[in-house]
């Protein structure tokens, strides 16, 4: 996979692009026919050049313009990302040589800041040549932007923008050519779950937009452009992302860290203040005290001697989530489910507005997405 963005026009009437071309088009599109599986896992390597190849069973692909971009490929479908602005555009991630409607599943964090870049499940067909995004989150540029709304399609929890664009005499997988670019944008922004890759191919051609007969490679991409950010992501084939910690509560009396799915950031009891009223946050996961739970076998959620609580018994959404004394009240028993932490009075979720340090932490109608899903980690 190599971009070679076309240069915007200006901040807010341009837009980001992912372009194939030059000799490591060349490149990308030999070896995703030479997809092979390892007999034997591999060692972290960092990758900081332009490239493409397997690792540890998965295909990878690396490109930059400039600057300090690099991508570290770690153990089965798991990379790790960091640029800074020294870098113009660069691009990464791992999947499959060869693309599918299949499901795929991703996990992790991303941390995109106010700044141009996104997370996308990312790929090429030919027959026609198509290159499509399924486009999880990204910062304050809306990669769609300029682009022709045809619709919308919901599925996996969110409403995506199904959007098409043309380029004209660009780089691409089979040189220069004008292919369209196909794109599903999710709304309520997220960096874990699963994509029903299959159910965005549908609604694609349900507006007339087909894709090609053969495909190339997909992979879950990280883009920068003129930015600076991180990501950790981990993606597999299938429903469910790689296992890990498990929403049950810990036994009674253990204290655990609080994640957020969407932000992968720690529910966080600001400069560990036990001010009554001190309003929940997410922050990124450390450890501290601040951030170590313990759900009683009276429901109550505890931290530093003190209870979660719905601010004033609130009932409605909006209500915050605070640290009080504990009561006993209806009003600070927790309930947590398959995924969701849920006020006992209310039946509102554990919601967090956001993904950045410092979102603050309310109570909202559960609608299943991923900013009101949570876990428990040691």
């Amino acid at each position: 996979m190599h971009e070679a963005p076309i240069q915007r026009k200006s901040r807010r009437g341009g837009r980001l692009r992912m372009l194939i071309g030059g000799a490591c088009a060349v490149v990308a599109a030999v070896a995703s026919t030479l997809m092979a599986t390892n007999a034997y896992a591999e060692a972290d390597r960092q990758v900081c050049s332009n490239t493409t190849g397997t690792h540890n069973g998965f295909y990878f692909s690396f490109w930059k313009d400039s600057g300090d971009a690099c991508m570290v490929l770690r153990e089965n479908g798991r990379y790790s990302s960091s640029w800074s602005r020294s870098t113009n555009n660069w691009v990464g991630g791992k999947g499959w040589a060869t693309g599918s409607r299949r499901t795929v599943s991703y996990s992790g964090t991303y941390n995109p800041g106010n700044n141009n870049t996104y997370l996308a499940l990312y790929g090429w067909t030919r027959n026609s040549l198509i290159e499509y995004y399924v486009v999880e989150n990204f910062g304050s540029y809306n990669p769609s932007s300029g682009a022709q709304r045809l619709g919308t399609v919901t599925t996996d929890g969110g409403t995506y923008d199904i959007l098409r664009s043309q380029r004209v005499n660009q780089p691409s997988i089979d040189g220069t050519a004008t292919f369209y670019q196909y794109w599903s944008v999710r709304q309520q922004k997220r960096s874990s779950g699963t994509i029903t890759f299959a159910n965005h191919v549908d609604a694609w051609a349900r507006v007339g937009l087909n894709l090609g007969s053969s495909w190339a490679y997909q992979v879950m991409a990280t883009e920068g452009y003129q930015s600076q950010g991180s990501s950790d992501i981990t993606v597999r084939e299938g429903t469910n992302p790689d296992p890990g910690p498990t929403t049950s509560p810990p036994p009674s009396g253990t204290s655990q860290m609080i994640v957020g799915q969407q932000s992968g950031r720690c529910l966080d009891v600001p400069n560990s203040s036990t001010t009554n009223g001190t309003q929940l946050q997410l922050y990124d996961c450390w450890g501290g005290s601040n951030q170590r739970f313990t759900h009683t076998s009276s429901r109550q959620l505890t931290v530093n001697g003190k209870c979660v609580d719905a601010s004033n018994g609130g009932t409605s959404n909006g209500t915050a989530v605070i640290l009080y004394d504990c009561h006993g009240g209806a009003n600070q028993q927790w309930n947590v489910n398959n995924g969701t932490i849920t006020s006992a009075q209310s039946g509102l979720c554990l919601d967090a507005g956001g993904t950045g340090n410092g979102t603050k932490i309310q109570l909202y109608s559960c609608w299943g997405g991923s900013n009101q899903q949570w876990s428990f980690r040691n």
